[in-house]
């Protein structure tokens, strides 16, 4: 079946998404979840929800939404305030994802109506009925979730059952390597090749591997999953080989993943005796201090009916007494950090429910689709860093009161004051994609450059397409092809009309400069960086570090992210990414020896470019240009510029079944006689010298195909190929396949012919070293092209331009269909694994994998460093860099670097001082970033 036919609407909105999640995604279609309050958290973990393509989404509120709620539920309009928070949530999120089924409901949660879902999460919800719900949800089986955030911090809990299968536990694909070697011994060494873009060892001790296409040691094809043992980065140690016969080349060591079975225990059992995730042993005293507090605060509130005041002591001290009853029984208990907890435990903040609410929708998508292992079983995230603040002590029960304002939950954090300083701050987002998009939700939340001096500028040269709709939250279907930084602009203005927001069309690069110069840069507060490139990101790093501008820097792939501050003079400048490893693989490598599916993705791609693209282009400035060929260069490029124009001259096609009979004999060169006049130059048995095979290590013995009208993958090459070459050449197509089947069955090519005079470039050495042109060749290619252009130029059937260049664009299905079938059908030559059509497409396209809970959490992860740049801080230990992966629940957060200090004319000075700034500019270091 075509690619085209595979790949409908579902697949073109959730492609990026489904690069993250796997096959596992499409459940989510027929998945039933109930979302239970619908404040910041809730609204998030919706949101997320439905973006993501959950079947059916259940809201779940029986309260009714407060002026304070527009400080972090940003699906509220003003109009909204009094109404049910649930009815009106679903109204907006049943816009944001017409596929998605959204319903309201807003009475009780019996056992009758909970027992429909799949899973359930609760958020904003007394301790009584998670225990309730807890205990109910652990008996059927249901897959249940608690995620809350108090002011500065935040908890997660997960109970997936006492028997949850996680079918794919890690992020990625299962690696596969090309072997060199298997040693016979007990136990047997396998030493194999590393891909050209490989770090260190692609195994684990204890991976399940199984082998294929080994020559020699045929005993270990098609075994069951062997378990290894790393030795170094590429020998592994397998069982007992001792008995097997000699291995003599070839073969490829797969890693494999089984659905693994994992046991939970109910929320009643765990409270007691918790099992907390922490990224490092030292935080765990920190996170059990604030197990107990959230418990205490829970009793706290029954108590008294309401949450502890804001820099109330006395209310702080009373949850610090019911926190040491529980803190006693689960370990030593930190006492500032449940007092700091608590002074401010009634705040809301966008941020922290942008985090937590993200990395709970996380958790539900891998309760509905099985990929990535689940929390086990408590997280506890806080910032009350922020509280460190110069000054921040010093706030009063009178500087947090409630003002009646939408910001009433975040004055109660930071104070009037500074609520006030953050409507004067000037920023600018860079990118309006998936971060961009969360920035900006944020920002209107929080309420950024919405008073007097205010300035929000956002720019994007982008225009809204399909594939943005899973997970940038301010497009809809709507939107598609209108500007992105426009409608994000006035989306903000929607969720809060004070924010000064104006949107830009503009690349933030050396052409804009004029617009985007130095005093661009030094007149603004701050820059948040939502770009997708790493070239991008590195030149706004480098004006930002010219200019002394704070930038906050963002980063995703698939459920992986990262957030680097960069405060000037105070941390170390940003680190360009590594941008060496651009997806180039040697010639050689990718006409004869290819050893995996990037190898044959990317010969595809040049197939594509060197008949659809390169030919056309060059046909018509021969055409057009009469001065064409004199201004080809010298050398053996003109010669073959002149046999492409030549070869497409004369096989200009009449109709379709000439495309379809040009793309047979291209099928038959590429699949079988190269591949034969290969193995006739160097035949299986071909040594290098005497008992060194040719064909071993990182030469893998091609075999040549036969084509089959009946195969699906060589019926795919045909009718991609001839669909592209006729709309090249300007003839209708056609996509009748039993007809296309039809006429080949009766093409019949003359058999092939080795030639023995004919030289292959088997070293790169030998590829790049040119033979000499024939000059007579040459001269008769030049004197036949003229008389054509002649002929072609004085008929009148002639168009100009005569082709259609055809580049690949990796959104049209038949450029997708023809680079799938024609790396697959290379990679049978080579016994490569073929790769199905959306991983080609994600190969071949370059696509970024992506999904809405990485860029949520990382843009919350964002917003809590502005508070500190707003704040005016030059305390470098409030300041975090934060790192994220999703697909284990794990968050890591560090102090950033302080700047270096150099000695320059005697003088010492920081790498942020004007006489350092060039040498700070050559010293920095290359790194990737996600």
């Amino acid at each position: 079946m075509g690619g085209a036919a595979m790949a409908g609407s579902e697949e073109g909105l959730y492609s990026r998404q489904l690069y993250v999640l796997g096959g596992g995604a499409r459940r989510l279609a027929g998945a039933r979840v109930l979302v239970s309050g619908l404040r910041g958290t809730g609204a998030q973990v919706a949101a997320a929800l439905v973006l993501a393509g959950t079947g059916r989404v259940v809201l779940h509120d029986r309260g009714t939404a407060c002026t304070t709620d527009r400080a972090q539920q940003f699906l509220l309009g003003e109009s909204d305030v009094g109404q049910n928070r649930a009815e009106v949530s679903q109204r907006v999120l049943a816009e944001l994802n017409p596929r998605v089924v959204v319903a309201a409901h807003t009475g009780e949660l019996s056992e009758a109506f909970l027992a429909s879902f799949q899973v359930v999460v609760l958020t904003e919800s007394p301790l009584e009925e998670q225990l309730r719900i807890g205990d109910f949800c652990h008996d059927r089986g249901i897959c249940f979730i608690v995620a809350d955030t108090k002011g500065l911090a935040g908890q997660l809990f997960c109970d997936f059952g006492k028997r949850f299968v996680v079918d794919e536990p890690a992020e990625g694909d299962p690696v596969c390597a090309v072997v060199q070697d298997i040693s016979q011994g007990n136990p047997g060494v396998v030493t194999y090749m590393g891909t050209e873009d490989s770090r260190g060892n692609l195994f684990c001790d204890g991976d399940l591997v199984t082998f294929s296409g080994v020559e020699g040691m045929t005993e270990l094809n098609d075994r069951e999953p062997i378990p290894v043992r790393v030795l170094d980065a590429f020998k592994l140690e397998i069982g007992d080989t001792s008995s097997f016969s000699p291995y003599r080349r070839g073969g490829l060591v797969s890693q494999v993943w089984l659905p693994q079975e994992h046991s939970y225990e109910p929320l009643r059992q765990a409270l007691v005796d918790p099992k907390i995730q922490v990224m490092n042993p030292k935080e765990l005293p920190r996170s059990c201090s604030l197990h107990a507090a959230f418990q205490a605060l829970h009793a706290f509130r029954e108590e008294r009916g309401h949450l502890p005041r804001p820099r109330v002591s006395v209310d702080a001290e009373r949850v610090l007494e019911l926190a040491r009853s529980l803190g006693a029984q689960q370990g030593p208990l930190d006492e500032d950090v449940v007092r700091a907890f608590a002074s401010v435990s009634a705040g809301d903040l966008c941020p922290m429910a942008a985090v937590l609410g993200a990395m709970a929708a996380q958790e539900v998508l891998k309760a509905i689709t099985g990929k990535f292992l689940p929390l086990d079983q408590w997280l506890y995230f806080d910032a009350l860093e922020c509280l460190e603040l110069e000054g921040a002590e010093r706030l009063t029960e009178e500087d947090c009161a409630p003002r009646g304002s939408r910001y009433d939950g975040q004055i109660a954090v930071f104070g009037a004051d500074f609520q006030e300083q953050l409507g004067h701050q000037k920023y600018f987002v860079v990118g309006a994609g998936a971060i961009g998009c969360e920035l900006l939700k944020n920002f209107a939340m929080m309420g950024l450059a919405a008073g007097p001096g205010g300035d929000l500028t956002v720019t994007d040269m982008d225009t809204v397409a399909l594939s943005n709709l899973h997970r940038q939250l301010l497009y809809r279907t709507a939107d598609i092809s209108k500007p992105k930084s426009v409608v994000a602009a006035a989306a903000v203005r929607r969720m809060n009309p004070s924010v000064r927001v104006m949107a830009h069309q503009n690349q933030v690069g050396p052409a804009t400069e004029l617009l985007y110069g130095d005093d661009f840069f030094r007149h603004l507060d701050g820059v948040a960086s939502a770009l997708d490139t790493l070239e991008a990101r590195a030149y706004l790093e480098s004006r930002c570090f010219r200019c002394h501008t704070p930038l906050l820097d963002s980063g995703t792939e698939g459920p992986r992210g990262n957030v680097l501050p960069m405060v000037p003079s105070l941390t170390e400048p940003l680190r360009p990414g590594d941008m060496s490893r651009d997806g180039t693989f040697p010639l050689c490598t990718l006409r004869y020896f290819p050893r995996t599916i990037q190898h044959t993705l990317q010969w595809a791609r040049d197939e594509f470019e060197g008949l659809f693209q390169l030919p056309a282009e060059h046909v018509n400035r021969f055409m057009e240009d009469p001065a064409f060929l004199d201004q080809l260069p010298a050398g053996l490029e003109a010669l073959e510029v002149l046999e492409q124009v030549q070869g497409s001259l004369r096989e200009r096609p009449r109709d379709w079944q000439d495309c379809l009979l040009w793309a047979r004999r291209r099928w038959q060169s590429c699949y079988h006689d190269n591949i034969a006049q290969l193995l006739h130059n160097c035949p299986p048995e071909h040594e290098t010298s005497p008992g060194v095979p040719f064909w071993s290590g990182d030469k893998s013995c091609p075999h040549p195909l036969t084509f089959d009208p009946d195969n699906d993958t060589h019926l795919d090459y045909i009718l991609a190929a001839a669909h592209l070459f006729a709309q090249a050449h300007k003839v209708p197509p056609c996509s009748d396949r039993a007809a296309v089947q039809a006429i080949l069955r009766n093409v019949v090519l003359p058999p092939f012919m080795p030639q023995d005079e004919l030289r292959i470039p088997l070293t790169e050495e030998q590829e790049e070293a040119q033979a000499p042109v024939d000059s007579g060749r040459l001269a008769e290619l030049t004197q036949d092209l003229v008389q054509r252009r002649q002929e072609l130029v004085g008929g009148e059937e002639v168009q100009v331009p005569l082709m259609e260049p055809i580049h690949f664009e990796k959104d049209d299905n038949i450029h997708v269909d023809f680079i799938t079938a024609a790396s697959n059908l290379r990679a049978e030559n080579y016994g490569i694994p073929p790769a199905d059509w959306l991983t080609s497409k994600r190969i071949a396209g370059r696509i970024m994998p992506a999904i809405i809970t990485t860029t949520a959490a990382v843009a919350g992860l964002a917003c809590l460093e502005i508070y500190k740049l707003v704040w005016g801080c030059r305390d470098l230990s409030c300041y975090r860099n934060s790192h994220l992966w999703l697909s284990d629940c794990r968050l890591l957060r560090t102090h950033p670097l302080p700047p270096p200090v150099y000695q320059v004319v005697s003088e010492p000075g920081g790498c942020w001082g004007a006489k350092a700034a060039g040498a700070a500019a050559d010293l920095r270091v290359r790194g990737r970033r996600s």
